[in-house]
């Protein structure tokens, strides 16, 4: 690749990966969640 190539990246990728990741944060904040409230990991399993 030369230096006049660039990467070009579609929006909808970047749109995905944000929504992919902001999902991922409420996933885990309802882990922690769960967690202080049952004081269990997965509640109803352990």
């Amino acid at each position: 690749m030369t230096k006049s190539e660039t990467k070009v990246i579609e929006k909808e990728k970047i749109v995905a990966e944000k929504l992919n990741g902001r999902f991922a944060m409420i996933g885990f904040i309802a882990l922690i969640g769960a967690y202080l409230t049952t004081g269990q990991i997965i509640p109803g399993y352990i």
